[in-house]
Order: C-alpha cells, then sequence, then structure tokens
C-alpha cells in the first residue's frame, strides 16, 4: 500500500472532520429543535402534520443522495470529485438553513406550504454538500485504520458541534427573547460559523484515490446491480436507518421531556451535554479498541455498554441525577457506533470493487446516505405522530397522562428495542476479518494491469 495513503496529517483529519462540526451546527440542531420550532413557537400546527411533513421530506430527500452520489461519480475538476461541491455549495447551505426559520405569519395552509418548501430546499442543498463530503473519506485514503482516525475525527468533531447546539440554542433564542426572532438570530449565527467551517475542510483536505484511468464511467444500471450484489453495504443501509432512528430519537425527544416530565426546558442543554460529552470520551477510546478487535465488534461492545444506560433510567424516570447518569452511560456506549458506521460504509467500496470489479464511491455512500435520512426523518416522523397519537398540546406546560407516557416511551424503551435490533444486524457483518485480503487482492489486480497496460 501506498505510503502517502496511510499516513493522514493531523492538519487534515482535523480539517476532514470540522466538516461534521459544520454539518451538526446546522443538522443536529435542526433535528432536534424543529418539531418544537413548528410546534411551539411558530405554532398553530400539530404535530402530526409536522411529523408527516419531516418523514415524507427525509424520505424524498433519500432518493435525493443517490442522485448527488451519480453526480459526485461523474464530477470532473481541478478540485476533485468530492471537494468542488462542498466549495460551491457552502453558501447556499447558510442561506437555506435560515430560510428554515424565517416562517411569516400566514395561514395554516400558508405556513405549512412555506414548511414544505424551505425544509425540502434546505434538504436537497444539505445532501449537495453533505453526501460529497462523505464521500471524500474515501478518497482522501485506502488505508482502512486512517479510514477509522478520519471517520473518529469527523465524529468527535460532529459531537461538539451537537453539544454546543443543544446546550446554547435554548438559552441564545431566550436571550434575543424567546420569540421566533430570537431563533432566526440563534440561527444566522450558527449558519456563518458553518460557513467558515466548510470553507476549512475544503482548504485543508486532499483527493488521492483516483479511478484507474482504463475505466470508463460506469453505466448506472451496472452501478446499481453491482451495488446490490454487495451484501455488506445492504446490511449497513439497514443498520444505518435503525442507527440514524436512535440517534435522531435521541436529540429530538429530549426538548420534550425536559419539558414535561422533568418540568424544566431549561434542563435540555443538561440532557444533550449528558449524553454527547461521554461520546467524545468513547471515541478517543476507539482507536486501540478498533485495532485489536475490529470496527464491528467494537460497535457490539458499545451497543451493550448502552443499553445498560437505560437500567438507572427505568429506576427513576423523573430524577434528573438517574437521567444524567443513564444518559452518560448511554453516550459512551454510542461513540462506538458513531465513530466506525460511515469508516464502514467506506470499506463497503472496497469489498464492492473486489466482488464485482465495479467501484463507484458516490453512488455506494450515497445509496447508503439514504439510510441515515430515512431513519432521521423516521425518528422525528415518530416524535410527531406518537406526540399527536397521546394527544400532546403544543404550547401547554399542562399535559395529559397519555403525552407524558409517550414521551417516556420515547426516551427510554424504544431505544433499547432499536440498540438490538442493531446488534442482530452487526452479526452478520463480516467485512472486518476479510478486509486485508481484499485489498491486497485489488493492488494485485491493479500491478497486474499495470504490466499488461505500461503507459
Amino acid at each position: 500500500m501506498k505510503k502517502h495513503q496511510s499516513k493522514i496529517t493531523l492538519k487534515e483529519n482535523l480539517g476532514y472532520g470540522i466538516g461534521d462540526f459544520a454539518s451538526n451546527l446546522i443538522y443536529a440542531s435542526i433535528s432536534a429543535f424543529i418539531t418544537y420550532f413548528y410546534t411551539d413557537i411558530v405554532g398553530g400546527i400539530s404535530a402530526g402534520i409536522i411529523g408527516t411533513i419531516m418523514f415524507a421530506s427525509r424520505i424524498l430527500d433519500g432518493f435525493t443522495d443517490i442522485g448527488m452520489g451519480i453526480i459526485t461519480d461523474k464530477t470532473k475538476s481541478k478540485h476533485g470529485k468530492a471537494r468542488t461541491w462542498i466549495f460551491w455549495l457552502t453558501i447556499p447551505f447558510a442561506l437555506s438553513t435560515i430560510l428554515v426559520f424565517t416562517v411569516p405569519d400566514l395561514n395554516l395552509i400558508g405556513k405549512i406550504i412555506y414548511i414544505v418548501v424551505t425544509y425540502n430546499l434546505f434538504n436537497l442543498i444539505y445532501t449537495g454538500i453533505n453526501v460529497p463530503y462523505g464521500v471524500l473519506n474515501s478518497l482522501i485514503t485506502r488505508h482502512q485504520f486512517s479510514r477509522s482516525m478520519l471517520n473518529i475525527y469527523r465524529m468527535a468533531c460532529a459531537v461538539i458541534g451537537t453539544v454546543l447546539v443543544t446546550g446554547l440554542t435554548i438559552p441564545i433564542t431566550n436571550l434575543f427573547g424567546g420569540s421566533q426572532r430570537g431563533w432566526i438570530i440563534t440561527y444566522v449565527f450558527y449558519s456563518v460559523i458553518s460557513m467558515l467551517a466548510f470553507f476549512i475542510t475544503f482548504k485543508t483536505t486532499k483527493e488521492r484515490v483516483r479511478q484507474p484511468k482504463r475505466k470508463k464511467d460506469v453505466p448506472l444500471h451496472q452501478g446499481f446491480k453491482a451495488l446490490f450484489r454487495n451484501k455488506y453495504w445492504i446490511i449497513l443501509v439497514m443498520f444505518l436507518i435503525v442507527s440514524f432512528t436512535l440517534i435522531g430519537l435521541a436529540s429530538a425527544i429530549n426538548v420534550y421531556y425536559a419539558h414535561i416530565i422533568l418540568k424544566d426546558s431549561s434542563l435540555v442543554g443538561v440532557l444533550g451535554v449528558a449524553l454527547n460529552i461521554p461520546q467524545l470520551l468513547g471515541l478517543f477510546l476507539m482507536p486501540k479498541l478498533i485495532a485489536h478487535v475490529g470496527k464491528r465488534n467494537t460497535m457490539i461492545i458499545g451497543i451493550i455498554i448502552s443499553l445498560l444506560g437505560s437500567i438507572p433510567m427505568i429506576i427513576d424516570p423523573t430524577s434528573i441525577t438517574f437521567i444524567v447518569i443513564g444518559l452518560f452511560v448511554r453516550g459512551l456506549g454510542f461513540a462506538s457506533v458513531v465513530g466506525s458506521q460511515f469508516a464502514m460504509i467506506a470499506d463497503t467500496i472496497e469489498y464492492g470493487e473486489w466482488k464485482t470489479g465495479i467501484r463507484t464511491e458516490g453512488l455506494t455512500y450515497s445509496a447508503g446516505s439514504f439510510g441515515t435520512k430515512a431513519g432521521n426523518g423516521l425518528a422525528i416522523a415518530l416524535v410527531g405522530w406518537i406526540l399527536s397519537l397521546t394527544h400532546y398540546s403544543g404550547g401547554s406546560s399542562h399535559q395529559p397522562d397519555t403525552a407524558a407516557a409517550g414521551i417516556c416511551f420515547m426516551f427510554i424503551y424504544l431505544p433499547i428495542i432499536l440498540s438490538i435490533i442493531q446488534i442482530i444486524l452487526l452479526l452478520f457483518y463480516k467485512v472486518d476479518k476479510i478486509y486485508p485480503r481484499i485489498i491486497n487482492d485489488l493492488l494485485k489486480r491493479r500491478e497486474k494491469w499495470k504490466v499488461k497496460n505500461p503507459s
């Protein structure tokens, strides 16, 4: 393996990682607060309607991911396949974010139309910048451990962004009055920071992995056919749907749990910090664990730890002390998942090329990214639907017992069910065992071609 592909500098690791800080400063905060913003700040729209809009939008967004993956595969510019899109879409991403929060004072139908248009525009531009950003991991290096390190830096920065927005959003919006104006000012601030961070990613990263010149563009039908022969990619897509349902749920339900169960909306920041800070600690421990037992086994260990975190919550769901302890343990376990799952998608690119002879980074990653969007959309939709089914009343501090029970179910018990499903899926994933052989075989193929076709 080429030396320059296996050693990534600290500057490039950090530069790549800060791109997910930029993403999560916006995306994670929107996932956490958008339902609450529409139901309690904008007002007049039921949680069920918002949940349906969110779900339909994210499913549509998942399909645009695939389209963006195809575009990324065909992109040729002086900046490479992926970096050029990060450069082009940084400013539009910031502007679309601000539009999401500037809902005008219209009647119900007018508000719904505005939300559908601006939220889908935001998702479309986010797809345009995030799919290439994810593909960039596989273009920086082929080295499996270096990819893991890139992903760890990425997720560490993502967690930092998530911690900041979950802890600061409500205080900042309240500082500016707590009304919609306060939310607009807050997201203008977030958007400017996100824009600068994405530009740093563009400037500090380099695409080294190139398609062999002998290969023409892969026809779309061949790319899809090869993709669905990649059994480990299929497993990971299912895993990502479950994983991002769990992650999205853990984020979106906090504001309701703090408000209704703990009786103090200001505690949403405490809940976010309790869940996310231990993820940072866990990410620092992961490299040695991955080196010894591989990514899959590291994830299984982490998921079991996260399940243990549910015990204090079950014992006393109204105690902030027990909830914080439970979230800390759950977050420590989450670190193994957030720190490995995207690197595993990159590994399935190599497996797919080894298995079929066809390499499509953009299509493989974007179709995998469909799982993240579908899962996140399902999480937000579940929050809206269950709140609606349990008769939650937006803007009211007094809620029926059914609403409180629904919130507790989503906060404590649904994550347990999803974690068990994650473990079952990972038991079928075995790329870690054969990855060294995959890379050696791919390198031998390239060497044979070079001997036969000297240039």
